[in-house]
């Protein structure tokens, strides 16, 4: 397992992370503790969860998935690893969360206390905001609408309430998720301003669909400013596994959860499926792990976050992080992409 610095922090990670947005949905708690063993076995030392896990969101259900792991982790040795989480952000429909989240002082100190609560340790070492506390396009969203703008609480409002949880050490590193060129650079120059903490790791959507990474802006802000970028998704929901393909009813998040393929179902997000589908099974690779090292070999990236609801789901995507994809395979991602760029944007 590689390891590399985390943006401008002193964090070293696995470059494979565990993502847990399954555990308490999808996942038991004991299928959960059997994941985070075998992702420590292999190396890992990097997990990522939330407040509001597990997905889909729901009330009775909410915080489930940072119980889970807070019931492995006071087995293990804490310091031996990186654990994540976020806050939930605002503009979405999550009443159940103290009635409806906002980035606010009194929010964030009651989301971080319940965080450090349900994984039983004293501190997080990355503390992410979900997605932005103002209106931006999401998850499947593309035209900016600036009539659909709300009062946002300000950047210097949000980076203080997260300087005051690293300064009372119950965060290390501050992160953003989900966010835009402008959102990065404004918390930046907000921290250099302020005299604040620097946000360190930027987590969105990356992918062989969605390469909005490299074309948007962020690789250079990313670059410049060293924000390490946490790639969430590199298998498209399941999409550039194949499985799909083979089967439309295959058992996974898509068909136990319709709602959350919509930005798959855009105009050749299938053909471009099947296009990068075949071109692993030419070089003789598994879909799966191509898409993941696809993620990989961008030097922003500090740690490409995987899911799986199976152990040998899990183990496949681990090994990924071995595999360096030639630059003629490279190049005949490039040509798919040209045909079809960035079609679940």
């Amino acid at each position: 397992m590689e390891y590399r610095r985390l943006g401008n922090s002193g964090l070293k990670v696995s470059s494979i992370c565990l993502g847990t947005m399954t555990f308490g949905q999808q996942n038991t708690e004991t299928e959960a503790h059997q994941q985070l063993d075998r992702a420590v076995d292999a190396g890992i030392n990097f997990i990522d969860t939330a407040e509001m896990y597990p997905v889909p969101p729901r009330a009775e259900t909410q915080g489930r998935t940072e119980a889970y792991i807070g019931s492995w982790l006071k087995e293990r040795r804490r310091e031996d690893l990186v654990i994540a989480t976020k806050v939930t952000g605002a503009g979405r429909p999550m009443e159940h969360i103290r009635g409806g989240p906002r980035i606010t002082r009194e929010q964030v100190n009651h989301a971080i206390d319940g965080s450090l609560r349900r994984l039983r340790t004293d501190y997080v070492d990355l503390y992410q905001i979900h997605w932005p506390d103002r209106y931006v396009p999401k998850f499947g969203d593309v035209y900016y609408d600036a009539d659909d703008r709300w009062e946002a609480e300000s950047f210097e409002a949000q980076l203080e309430v997260l300087a005051n949880l690293v300064e009372a050490g119950k965060v290390r590193y501050i992160g953003l998720s989900n966010e835009t060129p402008y959102g990065v650079m404004s918390f930046l120059e907000t921290a250099r301003r302020l005299d604040l903490p620097a946000v360190t790791s930027l987590q969105n959507a990356y992918h062989l669909m969605n390469r909005q990474f490299e074309t948007g802006g962020l690789a250079e802000v990313c670059t410049e400013l060293d924000v390490a970028l946490l790639p969430y998704s590199p298998l498209a929901f399941g999409h550039l596994t194949g499985k799909y393909l083979d089967d439309p009813q295959a058992k996974g998040r898509i068909t136990e959860f319709p709602s959350f393929g919509q930005r798959y179902e855009k105009t050749n997000a299938t053909e471009a499926a099947r296009a990068y589908v075949a071109l692993a099974r030419e070089h003789g690779l598994s879909p799966a792990q191509m898409a993941i090292a696809f993620t990989l070999r961008l030097p922003q990236v500090a740690s490409t976050i995987i899911g799986a609801t199976s152990l040998s789901q899990l183990e496949e995507n681990i090994a990924a992080a071995n595999l360096r994809l030639s630059s003629d395979l490279l190049a005949a991602i490039d040509t798919i992409d040209a045909r079809y760029p960035s079609p679940t944007v």
